[in-house]
This record gives structure tokens, sequence and C-alpha cells, in this order.
């Protein structure tokens, strides 16, 4: 990958990454920068906090050429890492980019030596292209609790116990014969000098940085080997430091996520059951009303029963009075209409008998026949009866008849 240059930044210090990312990241349509609306509030966090511990890094946007050719507008933190090693403060350039999937994945880290220096052959943690692949805090890296703060933090700490760049030794004022290994390749972008205790500016050509013991390209004096011991132990224990609260944040993460699984379902539970207490509330205010409805109805029936419970043994003795034929044919007409219409349900009970087995079906025909001849002679009589209302109407009315003429 190949990060390309971009001119120093105007400002410095946590002002100036105030104010310029507050209008990089609020940019819109092709200029904006390719990350996540909902991560870049986040992403302003960390650029902020780290320019304001480290007034050496400064926030930027430059192109950077992904390895496949493609080419992007990304937010870097330029400038130089301090670091202290053998009662010295050196600052190593370094270049942090931010890729697009950034904070959700660690960012990219780059120390750019000067023609001047080297990076050291085998170092644990940088490649031979300047890129710091296998610092533990990018190997643990974890959305969204880790930030650059910590970041570099770290870096300086394994860095000062074993500095990744050092000074090419010169014999001369002479232009710098080639180095033992191979120059950074145009991944690691250009190369600031590291000197104590100052930030990198370009110096005039003929000087040289002096090499210190620890730093120069000639074979270092033998180590003490209990400070070598002591070295590396504590760089293992930074490693499993490291590789353990990566694991207990993996495992609380994944417990987290488990409870929030069971929030959320039980959140569904709790909309489920205010519905149902909702519903059968509803229903009961209803079920109240109509209840209310009904003891009213009952009341008004009950008074008006009471009201009228008085004049009902006068009017039982009464019912059977109440309807008088107007003259003998009405009379006749209605006996002979009830004599038929009995006639006609005692057939049906007959019938009705002889199907459930209880009459002979010789008695059934014998009592038909008679119940059925004496149906036919009392629909006879109702027609005789019926025709002799009718001529009885037509003598009224033919008899009304001069009344009406004069």
């Amino acid at each position: 990958m190949a990060p390309s240059p971009s001119p120093p930044p105007p400002a410095s210090g946590a002002q100036y990454a105030h104010q310029f990312l507050n209008t990089a990241l609020s940019q819109r349509g092709p200029s904006a920068l390719p990350y996540a609306e909902d991560v870049k509030w986040l992403i302003r966090n960390h650029l902020v906090a780290l320019a304001d511990a480290f007034p050496s890094l400064h926030p930027k946007a430059a192109l950077f050429t992904h390895n496949d050719g493609r080419a992007a507008h990304l937010l870097q933190a330029d400038g130089t890492v301090p670091i202290h090693h053998a009662g010295a403060t050196y600052n190593l350039p370094a270049v942090i980019w931010l890729p697009e999937t950034y904070p959700r994945s660690p960012p990219l880290v780059f120390l750019s030596p000067t023609r001047d220096m080297l990076i050291k052959p085998h170092h644990p943690l940088v490649d031979r292209s300047g890129l710091v692949a296998n610092a533990p805090y990018l190997r643990s890296w974890v959305f969204p609790s880790s930030n650059l703060l910590d970041l570099v933090r770290s870096l300086s700490h394994l860095f000062g116990l074993d500095p990744p760049l050092f000074t090419r030794s010169v014999a001369a004022p002479s232009p710098t014969p080639p180095p033992a290994h191979p120059a950074p390749p145009p991944a690691a972008a250009a190369s600031p000098a590291m000197r104590p205790e100052a930030v990198y500016a370009p110096v005039p050509r003929p000087y040289r940085f002096p090499a210190s013991p620890q730093l120069a390209a000639r074979q270092p004096p033998t180590e003490d080997p209990a400070e070598v011991f002591k070295r590396n132990a504590i760089s293992k224990l930074v490693d499993t430091a490291y590789a353990a609260a990566a694991a207990l944040r993996t495992a609380r993460e994944a417990e987290v996520d488990s409870l929030f699984a069971v929030q959320a379902e039980l959140r569904g539970r709790g909309e489920a059951v205010n519905d149902g207490v909702r519903r059968i509330t509803e229903e009961k205010e209803t079920l109240e009303r109509r209840l209310q409805d009904v003891v009213m109805a009952t009341d008004v029936i009950e008074a008006w029963v009471a009201e009228n419970r008085k004049g009902a043994a006068d009017d039982t003795a009464e019912v059977e009075g109440g309807i008088q034929p107007a003259d003998v044919l009405s009379r006749q007409m209605l006996e002979c209409t009830a004599t038929d219409f009995a006639l006609e349900d005692t057939i049906y009970a007959l019938d009705k008998a002889v199907q459930e087995g209880s009459v002979p079906f010789d008695g059934y025909l014998r009592s038909v026949r008679a119940l059925a001849r004496e149906q036919f002679f009392q629909r006879v009589l109702c027609t005789k009866v019926n025709n002799a209302q009718q001529q009885a109407q037509v003598a009224r009315m033919a008899a009304r008849a001069p009344q009406y003429a004069s």
C-alpha cells in the first residue's frame, strides 16, 4: 500500500484538529470521506484526543492507494511518535491511516525514515516497508473500545524498548553509500528522520545525525544478558496482557450481545403483554357499559311489572270474554275453524306416534280415516258459513245503497 504524501497542516494541536475535522467530516456529495455516518463522531473524537495528547501528530486528508490500485481520500495522522530510549527522547516519523472501515477495523501505521535512517532488519513489529503489522494493540483491536490514543501510547512504549530505526554511519561528508539492506519500497511513503528531543525538520544535506550506540548501523556492542532478559520479559508480559485483555473483552462482548438479545426478546414480549392488557381493558369497559344498560332496562321492566301486577287477576278473568263473535255465523265460523285445526293437530300427533311405534298401524289407519272424515265435514261447513257471510254482507251493502243514492 502506498500512502500519498500530503502538505503539512496550517495549524497544530487540538484546536486545528477540531476545525479541520468539523469541516472534513461534514462534507457531503462526491467530496465526502468514505466513512459510515454512524461512526464519524467517534472518528472525530479519536483524532481530537490523539492531537491533544500528541501535538506532533496532525490530522489530514490525503489520497491513499490500495494494493489493488484503488485510490480513496482518507484521514491520516501525520507527524512523529516520541519514544524514550537509553535516557534520550527520540521522535519517530510516522503516518497513521484510517481505512474506510475504521474504527471497526484497525488503522494502518507506517514508519517513514529519511534517507539518513534505516529500518532495523527483522524487527518484531515493523516490516521492511515500514508497516507496523505485528503490534499487539493492532492484533487485539476491538470496536468500539480501541482508539488511536492508546495505540500510539502502546507503540511509544514498545518502540522505546526496541527502536525500529537507526542512523547510517558516515565516514566523511561525501554522498552516503548504499545501505546494507534495501531501502523501504514506495509503500512506506516519504521518510522523515529521527533525532532526540525534537520534532523532525529537514536539515542541510551535508549534515548527518550522529549515530547513537544502540541505533548505529555498525554492530552494537554486546548487551548485558540481564538487560536483554528484562526487555524480552517486559515484551512478553505486554503481549500476554494484551492477549488476555483481548480474550476477556471478546468474552464480555459476547456476554453483552447475548444480554442484548434477551433484552430485545423481553421487550417484545412486554409489548405483546401490554397489547393484551390493553385489549382486555377495552373489552372490560365495553362489558361494564353493557351491564349498566341491562341493569337499567331490568329496573324499568320491574317497575312496569310492579305497576301492572295489581290488575292482573281481573285481566285474567276477562281474557276469555275479551273476544266475542259479532253474530251467529261468525260464532259458527270460529268453531268450525278451531275444530279443523284441532283435527289437523291430532292427525299430526298420530303420524309421530306411528313413526315411533306407539300406535299400531291398523289402529292408526282407522283413527285417521275417522278424523279425516270429520275434518272434511268441518271444512265443508266452513265453506257454507263463509258463503252465507258473504251473502249477508252483500245484503247489508244493498240495504245501505238507497241512503248513499239520496
